[in-house]
């Protein structure tokens, strides 16, 4: 197999529904061009597009991708609900580590309405959705009530780690107090405000125990990744910007994340867990060796479940490591400096290539305010429900 580089990346400030009268091709123009001048490359040069998005209808990636260049390049459609970005970029990595391609793009965008996000349902047929399975388990288990079902299922997840762990509502709230404080210094994200652990506490509960703070919003963005070869970037003298992608997998649902009966591994734990021991088996790296990562905060507690999932703490001890500051800076490592979901923003398809964009700004050490003293490993870990898991691991050159 090859080996792989992101040479380019680019990414739109994360904005609230309807801030800016732009459309979803505006914005990926904006990010994908912004990926290239990073890069260097000419669009001409591009040979693929993966083009992620989760609510528009078919063929909007060409469209996005039109804005770009007409070359005649094949554009692939990518959805994978909240992992689609990440999909695309573990796509185009794929077409380059198996000697199809050079230099491929990856780009990820969302143009979402206000308000919380649905459930999925089609024509409001229960057993059409996605997602039946899934909310048929938390209905058996805990009910269903009059609140977002995504909110409805992690809050779920969230009792259950309580009740089973310890996990208090305070640890929660260090999640997203963590992720707020460190979005002050990301001017691409949607929120840059700071809030204590009583702001948190005492905002409007979505559903128990997971108030307003502690979920990520809806958001309009566009991400985008230049991902090319080692032949490439010696070819085009790039290596003063390539970061390797050494390893990534996507795992989806295996029955355990039903059998257990448990909201935490319905809303993906093995999922993750598979995707982390799969990275590190192919890299030789592990927990111990990652400086800064990236990840799936959509909720606070899918936070701490990731913690667990991908070995940087025992299983129930995600509130500690939260509580003891080991995933902030001055501490071992640090998780999410861009303000990860809850306070950066989460437009579907973008996500994944955003986690991207920060790891790669990271390890060529130009992350401004939030830069990770040091940074030469780096994760990214990016979950859909329904389900597919994506973790990705990159290295500095």
């Amino acid at each position: 197999m090859n080996r792989v580089y992101v040479v380019g990346v680019g990414m739109t400030k994360f904005e609230k529904p309807e801030t800016r009268q732009w459309r979803y091709f505006d914005m990926a123009r904006e990010a994908g061009t912004a990926a290239l001048d990073d890069a260097g490359v000419r669009y001409e040069q591009v040979e693929q597009v993966a083009a992620g998005y989760v609510l528009g209808p078919s063929t909007c990636g060409q469209r996005a991708a039109y804005e770009l260049g007409l070359t005649g390049v094949p554009v692939y459609n990518v959805n994978n609900n909240c992992a689609t970005g990440s999909t695309a970029l573990l796509m185009a990595a794929q077409w380059v580590a198996g000697g199809l391609n050079d230099c491929v793009l990856a780009l990820g965008f969302e143009q979402m309405k206000k308000g919380a996000l649905g459930g999925g349902m089609n024509n409001d047929d229960f057993n059409a959705s996605p997602l039946a399975r899934h909310y048929t388990l938390m209905a058996e288990l805990h009910g269903f009530e009059p609140t977002p079902p995504t909110a409805q299922i992690f809050g779920d997840a969230a009792r259950e780690h309580m009740d089973e762990y310890g996990t208090t509502a305070e640890q929660l709230a260090l999640v997203a107090a963590k992720n707020h404080r460190h979005s002050v210094n990301n001017p691409n994200a949607q929120f840059q405000v700071e809030y204590s652990v009583q702001d948190i506490l005492a905002a409007k509960e979505i559903h128990r125990p997971l108030t307003k703070l502690q979920c990520s919003p809806t958001s309009d963005g566009s991400a985008a990744a230049v991902v090319v070869s080692e032949r490439f970037v010696e070819e085009h003298g790039l290596a003063d910007r390539a970061v390797e992608i050494v390893a990534q997998a996507m795992t989806t649902d295996t029955a355990e994340a039903f059998d257990t009966r448990s909201m935490i591994d319905v809303v993906g734990r093995p999922m993750s867990r598979d995707a982390a021991r799969t990275v590190y088996d192919a890299s030789g790296l592990g927990p111990d060796d990652l400086d800064v990562i990236e990840l799936h905060d959509c909720f606070s507690i899918n936070e701490l479940i990731t913690y667990e999932a991908i070995g940087l703490c025992g299983e129930g001890e995600g509130g500690k490591l939260i509580a003891d500051g080991a995933t902030t800076y001055g501490g071992r490592w640090v998780v999410n400096p861009s303000g990860g979901l809850i306070s950066k923003g989460h437009p579907l398809g973008a996500t994944g290539l955003a986690q991207c964009a920060e790891i790669t700004w990271q390890l060529r050490g130009t992350a401004g305010a939030r830069q990770v003293d040091g940074a030469r490993v780096g994760m990214a870990h990016n979950i859909g429900l329904g389900g597919a898991a994506v973790v990705s691991l990159f290295r500095k050159v």
